[in-house]
């Protein structure tokens, strides 16, 4: 089955469930790691440990309390460690858990994805935008 159609599959299995919230999982977990500052965020972690610092260089356009938000929740949904180290001021170290790991082969696919078709997406963009 191609991947058209396996996708479209799930999404009538999605409507035989009534799109019940609490037991679909795409609504219930690409919420969280697909918003705008998530896969930004894990895709950082993959290379390794950064404190929050660190982060927050690596993404330079987020707020500091927009990173706090998220990866409160990135590790509320099991996707990143949180380490304090008792030192003064204490030392926090973020990564991924072996969760977070898991979801790095599909985020890479996404993101090789959006890398070979921006062009395509810009272009469509464009088009769209000349005939309004």
């Amino acid at each position: 089955m191609r991947a058209d159609q396996a996708l479209g599959a799930k999404f009538e299995s999605w409507l035989a469930m009534g799109f019940d919230e609490t037991r679909c999982p795409v609504r219930r977990l690409l919420d969280h790691v697909g918003d705008r500052w998530s896969m930004l965020l894990l895709a950082a972690l993959a290379g390794g440990p950064r404190r929050f610092s660190a982060l927050a260089r690596a993404v330079p356009d987020i707020s500091k309390r927009m990173l706090t938000q998220t990866l409160r929740t990135l590790e509320t949904d099991g996707l990143v460690h949180r380490d304090v180290q008792p030192t003064v001021p204490p030392s926090v170290t973020y990564s991924l858990t072996p969760l977070g790991v898991s979801f790095a082969g599909p985020l890479l696919g996404l993101v090789e994805w959006a890398e070979a078709n921006f062009g395509a997406v810009v272009a469509a963009r464009a088009r769209m935008a000349a005939a309004a």
